[in-house]
């Protein structure tokens, strides 16, 4: 995960550019430049608010969500090569952005990790570009992510910390929450459990503060105490309280999951887990089943591998007819590529 060591310490010294305004010459073929306005603005961001929807309700690795990179190379490329004024230009490379990690996001749940790395990288000097700080801290904790999930946790910590570094005063109270959220997966995967605590503590006392009418980005719509719960229960996952990772997996199952099906699918794992770590067989077996059913209706590896964490974890009790039952039904999964 070395590969963003650089672009982070690039983000944390370098300032934006001072202006981005660009007069291009004539287009291809038509002897006229590219006017770049707002409305070509406002359909980039229309296009990552539906891919934001597409992703949590199918999965990154749906066909619906394989039309982000042709996106960026069909629509936002040759926008980027037209005229537009600085203020247009901060707005654009802000779009593109967004779609940008978005496509990260996606090659990242669906296990292309190098491609994910090379997307957040450009993602990230587009933030810049556009000199949007927050945008440029949600990158890096998506990068940081990536890096815990891969059990990088102390590059997880490097990267989230970046992000909050260069928001103090500028982020609202709930992109802040976020951030520290990000922080305290990290410390949790590397195993420091004063430290994830302190995180989750700031994390939940930044989201208290937040308020429905504050200016929060778009990007940051799914975060809410429902998101916050599941993060925290991962963490206690990793940190080995199963007692912690059910009372804060009840509540991040509260709340319905049409939109969110992937995010309930992987709550379900985890809720599975801590049942399993408490001792409650049929109770882990039946979130096991409910998870399975809900991974086989998306396209998403980072699914697939919670389940084959489960399953693992069962091996002890295969003689159990409801594991062998679990086991069962999560086949199809397991053969068919994610």
């Amino acid at each position: 995960m070395s590969a963003y060591a650089t672009p982070a310490s690039r983000w944390l010294i370098t300032p934006a550019d001072s202006s981005v305004a660009r007069e291009a010459g004539p287009a291809e073929g038509s002897g006229a430049p590219l006017k770049v306005g707002h409305s070509d603005v406002q359909k980039l961001r229309e296009a990552a608010e539906d891919a934001r929807r597409w992703d949590s309700k199918y999965g990154g690795g749906d066909w619906r969500s394989s039309m982000v990179p042709e996106c960026l190379r069909v629509e936002a490329a040759p926008l980027l090569l037209g005229s537009y004024s600085d203020e247009v230009g901060r707005a654009l490379f802000g779009a593109s952005a967004e779609l940008t990690r978005l496509a990260g996001w996606m090659a990242f749940d669906t296990g292309q990790q190098e491609a994910a790395q090379r997307y957040y990288i450009q993602a990230l000097r587009l933030a810049r570009a556009a000199a949007d700080v927050p945008l440029g801290g949600y990158v890096l904790a998506s990068m940081s992510l990536q890096a815990t999930y891969r059990g990088f946790g102390d590059e997880g910590v490097d990267l989230a910390q970046a992000a909050l570094e260069r928001n103090r005063g500028l982020a609202t109270a709930r992109t802040m929450s976020f951030f520290r959220l990000v922080e305290a997966r990290a410390h949790a995967r590397a195993g420091d459990a004063q430290a994830a605590g302190a995180a989750l503590k700031a994390a939940e006392g930044w989201l208290e503060r937040s308020r429905d009418g504050d200016s929060d980005p778009s990007w940051l719509g799914f975060y809410g105490y429902d998101r916050f719960a599941a993060d925290a229960a991962e963490c206690y996952r990793d940190l080995k309280a199963p007692r912690q990772v059910r009372r804060f997996t009840e509540q991040a199952l509260s709340k319905p999951t049409e939109e969110f099906v992937r995010s309930h699918g992987l709550r379900l794992v985890v809720s599975a887990v801590a049942e399993l770590e408490s001792g409650n067989l049929d109770a882990a077996c039946e979130q096991g089943v409910r998870a399975v059913e809900v991974a086989g209706r998306i396209s998403s590896a980072r699914t697939t591998e919670y389940v084959k964490d489960l399953l693992h974890r069962l091996e002890p009790y295969g003689d159990e007819p409801r594991v062998a039952e679990l086991r069962e039904r999560a086949r199809p999964l397991l053969v068919t590529p994610a």
